[in-house]
């Protein structure tokens, strides 16, 4: 029996939806329905039935979960176990928006770090719903959350909800960024109408809780031009940036090395009044440690260097 089939079953028996666990999962529906399936036959019993109502589960399906629950709990403490019997390692486990000024903190972080201490660093650049997920499944200590400032009742919510101790850590506006051969970079000002016939590369994996994905990428993705690159990885972004001159993006502040090692500038733009927060997070019953409390050290240095 694969443990990773019954982390699934237990998934599903949560959310009581295939879709909502799947995306908790980072898994496709059909991935999901085969390894339930699999599983099923497995045991030769049935664990969900639909209905009217949704997904229901079975009697046989009770029975098992309470099993899998108290197995995945122990398999989770002996990992646990053997994961600090080394006591002298030094370890950090952090999830981050996709920002160079986050970057550049950890870069000033390692640097720190004595060479001969046995440490463990687990740094992850991802969005907001994975960072709140890590954070909660106990899989990351450290969060930093990126929203607009518009949605503070929804994120706070969620933050409550999960038992999160939550800190505002940093409020911006985005700026422009542009390759130098850009024809906007050339422009005393830019205004709304300017971005009409360029292309827009942002990240393609907005979230709000509650709010439907629609409604999340209406608020979020650019209104002034209908033509755009999605990206899931931070380091991509300046590449189009650079080698794609009729591209755009809204971003953090970036360091100016950075800006020149890519053939960037960034322009400030006054109809771009939407302001963003990064939330630093971590699990109330969770101590911050001496080496998480020097990543944040860093992180309000960069912060304090590149949006000052």
């Amino acid at each position: 029996m694969n443990i990773q089939h019954m982390k699934y079953a237990v998934e599903i028996a949560n959310t009581r939806s295939m879709s909502k666990a799947a995306e908790n999962l980072y898994t496709s529906q059909p991935n999901l329905s085969r390894a339930i399936k699999d599983l099923e036959n497995d045991l030769k019993i049935k664990i969900f039935k639909r209905s009217s109502k949704g997904i229901e589960v079975t009697i046989d399906g009770e029975e098992f979960l309470l099993y899998a629950r108290n197995a995945l709990a122990q398999i989770k403490k002996i990992e646990s176990i053997y994961e600090n019997r080394n006591e002298s390692k030094l370890r950090l486990t952090v999830s981050v928006p996709r920002a160079s000024y986050f970057s550049y903190a950890i870069s000033d972080f390692a640097k720190s770090l004595d060479p001969n201490s046995p440490t463990e660093i687990m740094y992850k650049e991802t969005n907001s719903m994975r960072t709140i997920l890590n954070i909660a499944k106990e899989e990351y200590d450290l969060g930093i959350v990126r929203y607009q400032s518009g949605f503070d009742i929804y994120f706070k919510s969620l933050f409550d909800e999960k038992k999160f101790q939550y800190e505002v850590i940093n409020e911006f506006s985005y700026m422009l960024a542009v390759s130098k051969n850009n024809p906007l970079a050339k422009k005393e000002k830019v205004e709304i109408s300017d971005l009409e016939n360029f292309m827009e590369i942002t990240h393609g994996d907005p979230y709000v809780p509650t709010l439907p994905q629609i409604d999340v990428k209406r608020a979020e993705l650019s209104q002034f031009t209908n033509k755009r690159i999605m990206v899931f990885e931070r380091g991509v972004q300046f590449t189009l940036l650079e080698q794609v001159p009729n591209t755009f993006m809204w971003v953090s502040p970036i360091p100016q090395d950075l800006l020149d090692k890519f053939n960037l500038v960034q322009l400030k733009c006054d109809f771009n009044t939407k302001t963003y927060k990064d939330v630093l997070i971590h699990r109330k019953k969770y101590h911050l440690s001496k080496l998480d409390q020097m990543f944040i050290d860093r992180v309000i240095k960069a912060k304090n260097m590149y949006f000052n």
